[in-house]
């Protein structure tokens, strides 16, 4: 496999109003995933996994280091041109979903091809060949409000898929499905990844990220620890997530001592 996204010691740091004071969302981060991985990063609220997405994703640029995909320096694309190269080249699922209610799933789905200008004929090939496989082939004329929660993350996957993304970024996609169709999507995810596509999924949830073939934890803007799956099972997967996750705590809260209430 060759490497589809590196990233060589990358810090980011946030001032506040009038440069008071700084924060230090990322230090020295370097982590690489090969095309057709499947790779979960997992850490608490503020541990900085939302400001590595959203480098990764091109939406911010980092303080120092280095970020490349698949051969392009993301810090040097010039700010006008960002939007179209994630078009290009990203594929995004939101917890969220951020569809268009009065667009037709069809019109959802084929949205970044008609900001990129694609002829008529392909955006139909596209949809014709990518709804079935997401089980929306007898969706595509309903509005999003017609459907369930996951037919709606569907939608969202199909949208982010049908520009053949070199990477799919998922930020905590199973927020806000119930288990059942948390469990759906998930199953789409392992059988995109089987087909070929490089997934990195942010996410708060043990469950899903032991779908991934790696999990990187983070702690306080660092890489603390990474799990790879290999042979093992997914409940085997999820006991050692959860284990590291609570080593993760412990190491943030400190020991209670003798006479502690």
């Amino acid at each position: 496999m060759s490497t589809i996204l590196e990233l060589t010691n990358v810090a980011k740091t946030y001032h506040t109003r009038f440069n008071a004071n700084a924060v230090q969302a990322l230090t020295d981060v370097s982590l690489s995933v090969e095309t057709g991985e499947y790779v979960a990063i997992m850490g608490e609220s503020g541990s900085g996994k939302s400001t590595l997405l959203n480098l990764i994703a091109a939406l911010d640029k980092p303080t120092s280091g280095s970020i490349n995909l698949n051969g392009t320096e993301l810090s040097t694309i010039p700010e006008g041109k960002s939007a179209k190269f994630r078009r290009e080249h990203l594929g995004f699922v939101f917890q969220d979903f951020n569809l268009l209610d009065t667009f037709k799933v069809q019109d959802n789905i084929v949205l970044p091809l008609v900001l990129s200008k694609t002829p008529v004929p392909e955006m139909e090939k596209r949809v014709k060949d990518l709804a079935p496989k997401l089980g929306l082939g007898d969706k595509l004329a309903k509005f999003p409000y017609e459907l369930s929660g996951g037919q709606q993350q569907r939608v969202a996957a199909a949208r982010a898929l049908i520009t053949n993304p070199e990477l799919l970024l998922a930020d905590e996609p199973t927020g806000a499905l119930d288990s059942r169709t948390a469990d759906e999507l998930l199953q789409l995810f392992a059988q995109l990844n089987g087909d070929g596509q490089t997934i990195l999924m942010v996410t708060h949830s043990a469950v899903a990220a032991s779908h991934a073939g790696r999990v990187l934890f983070i702690r306080d803007g660092r890489i603390f620890h990474q799990l790879y799956r290999g042979d093992l099972t997914q409940d085997e997967m999820l006991v050692k997530i959860s284990d590291t996750m609570t080593a993760m705590l412990a190491k943030q809260v400190p020991s209670a001592t003798k006479g502690d209430a």
